[in-house]
């Protein structure tokens, strides 16, 4: 790691996101995270919520042990863990799981059971975006596999950005993809998905908050159904 990867200021690593958005908008996905790892070194790191490891395997293909950050709300389906241990076995990577400060039993003694159904948003708080605030602390950028045709809400996700909340480069090189491509990459690689994805899952989340989607529903739409909700908090 060189002297400027550790010594970077906000100010700095801002002026660097703002810029790699620019330059990077039409790059292929190889591109941005080739940028992103001569850039960062071993101070960026890819998050996944084993959904899928195209953004995984993406990485590792320009940086071989690359960081995969992967949290476990201790609600996940046996299926996520599952993906999780197979990528870690199979893939050049280094799988880092992060845990919530408090187990599912002890939020339930001290919030009350089913705090998801009750107050989503603070369960994702507690169990989600503060595991993955304290996981982040060493690292200058992170990837996300965020698409734009996902969902409204993500429709304008640049490639690079900056995350403001967490003074951080935040990197989506799949951003400008579709279903299409990712499935194209799939195929072509035999890259490791969630076996949810055969199963009328469109996006996989924490069990008691996601269901399967129905026809002509957005890919987002099976997550926290009913809600007003659209986001865990790790993304706004």
């Amino acid at each position: 790691m060189t002297t400027a990867q550790q010594d970077r200021t906000s100010d700095e690593l801002r002026a660097l996101a703002e810029q790699a958005g620019h330059e990077l908008e039409g790059a292929s996905a190889l591109r941005i995270l080739q940028w992103a790892a001569d850039t960062f070194g071993r101070r960026f790191c890819v998050t996944s919520s084993m959904e899928d490891a195209v953004v995984a395997h993406l990485a590792s293909r320009v940086m071989k042990g690359v960081d995969v950050v992967f949290l476990d709300t201790g609600y996940h389906f046996p299926e996520t863990i599952g993906t999780r241990d197979a990528v870690e076995a199979v893939m050049d990577v280094n799988v880092i799981t992060l845990t919530p400060r408090r187990s599912v039993a002890e939020q339930d003694a001290e919030y009350g059971p089913r705090l998801h159904d009750r107050d989503p948003d603070l369960c994702c708080r507690l169990r989600k975006v503060r595991p993955l605030e304290e996981g982040l602390k060493g690292y200058q950028a992170w990837a996300t596999g965020l698409r734009r045709d996902e969902s409204p809400t993500r429709a304008g996700t640049p490639v690079v950005g900056w995350d403001e909340k967490r003074q951080k480069v935040k990197v989506s090189p799949i951003a400008r993809w579709t279903q299409d491509d990712v499935d194209a990459y799939v195929a072509e690689h035999g890259v490791l998905t969630n076996p949810l994805l055969m199963d009328g899952y469109a996006s996989v989340g924490c069990a008691p908050c996601t269901r399967r989607v129905l026809a002509g529903e957005d890919a987002r739409a099976g997550r926290w159904a009913g809600r007003a909700k659209t986001e865990c908090g790790l993304h706004e």
